[in-house]
């Protein structure tokens, strides 16, 4: 295949896309692992992971060949037929997840599921309200960005839906205040990854769940960054770092297909038992196709051992940094990190770029956020702080 020159992609795309992000100067091609492979012969060094999707890595060998035998024989059917493709899934994916989540509802992206998770809350409890943080990010549809205080995004989605409170992430006193017999949910990203990376006391985790018990209010962990495997757990539901709490609810996307659409909710018995046929539609969610990835992804992250990699290689990386003068801090888990700099991050993003390592900034100015594949190694590693010493 004759490759194209990235300027001639950058000026179809500008003429007949409507401009959303600030795109870098890369037109990716390919990809293997963690890295891509551009339209002009180059090879970088994926520390970002396509906003965190390609959490197997790029073109996983066992999820292509899921989604390549899917696509042969059924590529969609919607819910109103059984699919063993789906049956599969989510047998597979309720295995993975802590008790007592023991169902799922499958749609096709993370705000799909926030918006669906706050759905089923209010369902359950009768109530309205719903509780999320400064700092948080939930998505870009109605409701999801009316429950997003962060920055200029609830801004963009005006006029806002009602039914939102705001409190203050890591301080269990802001929700108390607000959490009255209105409240159907508290809803949180348990790591605030566009806020800097900016993780909470474990005990303020405890904290939510007892208030929730005590108020009948539902939790709601957004783990659409979070979740499979990225934390080197396979949620943060239940992990050590959350103080083993899990929620009512937890919302999942971005890995969850290794880059094919899909997202889900995670939910318990209790939910579930106030849910009747109807109350939840979707056309796409649970397409075979996409159930295809699902199965082959939540296996490759198993087969590979890629939850306790995550961890060996973010210890080392974290002992690497240290020889970094100009990092004043690392924050996150496993491979949801934010390195903080005392300068501005957009600047070390750029030198890295230059240097061909892709990186993600944040909406604070000296955090570099890095969201790899769950199969970084250590020479990759040692690559990337090489070039942050080299300046």
């Amino acid at each position: 295949m004759t490759a194209t020159a990235l300027s001639d992609i950058a000026a179809s795309e500008d003429q007949f896309q409507l401009a959303t992000y600030k795109k870098m100067q890369i037109a990716a091609e390919r990809g293997e692992g963690v890295w891509i492979y551009t339209s002009d012969g180059d090879r970088y060094l994926d520390l970002y992971g396509g906003h965190a999707v390609a959490g197997t890595g790029h073109c996983h060998p066992h999820v292509v060949k899921a989604v390549r035998e899917q696509a042969e024989q059924l590529l969609f059917y919607s819910n109103l037929v059984y699919s063993s493709a789906r049956a599969r899934a989510a047998e597979k994916l309720v295995s993975v997840a802590p008790a007592p989540l023991t169902k799922v509802f499958f749609c096709n992206s993370g705000t799909e599921a926030n918006e669906n998770a706050m759905r089923l809350a209010r369902m359950a409890t009768g109530r309205e309200q719903i509780i999320t943080f400064t700092g948080g990010f939930h998505g870009r549809t109605a409701d999801a960005i009316s429950a997003t205080f962060l920055g200029k995004y609830r801004e963009l989605g005006k006029p806002n839906v009602p039914g939102h409170l705001q409190a203050e992430f890591g301080n269990i006193g802001s929700v108390r205040a607000i959490a009255d017999e209105t409240v159907a949910a508290i809803m949180l990203e348990p790591i605030q990854s566009m806020a800097g990376v900016r993780i909470a006391e474990a005990s303020f985790y405890r904290e939510l769940r007892q208030l929730c018990d005590e108020r009948g209010i539902m939790l709601i962990y957004d783990e659409v960054q979070t979740g499979v495997g990225r934390t080197g757990e396979w949620f943060f539901a239940g992990s050590d770092t959350g103080d083993g709490v899990v929620p009512d609810i937890v919302t999942l996307a971005k890995a969850l297909g290794s880059g094919v659409p899909v997202g889900a909710c995670l939910v318990t018995d209790e939910i579930t038992s106030h849910i009747k046929e109807n109350d939840l539609g979707t056309t796409f969610g649970g397409g075979m196709l996409a159930m295809a990835a699902v199965t082959a992804t939540l296996e490759a992250i198993e087969n590979d051992g890629l939850l306790e990699n995550v961890k060996t290689v973010e210890a080392y990386l974290r002992e690497r940094l240290r020889d970094v003068e100009r990092v004043v801090a690392v924050h996150g888990r496993g491979f949801l990190l934010g390195i903080e700099f005392g300068q501005k991050a957009a600047l070390v993003h750029q030198a890295l770029l230059e240097r061909k390592i892709i990186t993600g900034t944040s909406s604070n100015p000296n955090v570099l956020r890095l969201l790899p594949p769950l199969c970084l190694q250590t020479a990759e590693v040692d690559l990337f702080v090489s070039a942050l010493q080299e300046g």
